[in-house]
């Protein structure tokens, strides 16, 4: 079921999804085709990017784009096929991203560097390169941030790095294209019930142990849903938010209100 108030919003619109192949960014490009957009989607594992594509396909035929961002030759196809098959674009979805566990004491500079090549460089790199494009559109930019860019946990030091230069980011970009009438915004959702954190390195077993936890750590008492977040974006991407530019939003049932140890 499309969201509530945002029924076919998204019509005429060309949408680039990263991110595309599972989890948040999987939800928010099946939402996104529900509300009319044409979607250019990418992603990493190709047969995942597939089923996500099959399901969109139910409203609209998307382009399919496998790619590693991290890679700037990838980065550089992603946009050039967009471009070449939709002829312009209109809102940017950043959502691909990783996790993995760390402290000060024993997060390499490996580790530390593969989380800003993905969380950050490839966004950063993403987003230069669809500027123009959306300019020409007047049209926005979502990034998929994350509570732990707004508050500190330990135990994912570069995690939480990586994503509080996202927000910082959003807020930057936003001032900067502003005067052109392009929008840029973030949410920022807490635990949602995706694999990230399994691929981050937490097995069955404490993978459980920290849904569980959600009960105390964020105020709804549980943790997020994919189609949640995706719904939220879905808002920032459309009309309904043509007066809200520069803002990071928490999908995180409160946990960024809370102090819970």
């Amino acid at each position: 079921m499309a969201a509530a108030g945002l029924t076919r919003s998204l019509s005429g619109k060309v949408a680039l999804i990263t991110g595309a192949s599972s989890g948040i960014g999987a939800a928010t490009a099946v939402l996104f085709s529900k509300l009319g957009a044409s979607l250019a989607l990418t992603g990493r594992k190709e047969g995942n990017l597939a089923k996500t594509g099959e399901e969109c396909a139910k409203n609209s035929e998307p382009l399919l784009i496998t790619g590693d961002l991290g890679k700037e030759d990838d980065v550089q196809r992603v946009v050039d096929e967009t471009i070449k098959h939709f002829g312009q674009l209109n809102i940017l979805v950043n959502s691909a991203g990783i996790i993995e566990l760390g402290s000060i004491e024993n997060t390499s500079l490996d580790q530390y560097d593969k989380m800003f090549q993905c969380n950050v460089r490839s966004v950063y790199h993403l987003t230069m390169l669809c500027t123009p494009h959306l300019v020409a559109s007047k049209g926005n930019i979502v990034n998929v941030s994350s509570v732990n860019g707004l508050r500190s946990f330990p135990g994912v030091l570069a995690y939480n790095m990586s994503k509080a230069s996202i927000d910082q980011m959003t807020r930057c970009v936003a001032l900067e294209l502003a005067p052109k009438e392009v929008r840029c915004n973030g949410v920022n959702p807490g635990v949602i019930v995706t694999e990230l954190q399994k691929r981050g390195g937490l097995s069955d077993e404490a993978y459980a142990t920290f849904l569980e936890r959600c009960k105390m750590t964020h105020a709804l008492g549980r943790p997020g849903q994919p189609d949640e977040v995706a719904r939220t974006i879905a808002f920032l991407a459309s009309d309904e938010a043509s007066f809200i530019t520069g803002a990071s939003l928490p999908v995180d049932g409160g946990r960024h209100a809370m102090c819970p140890r």
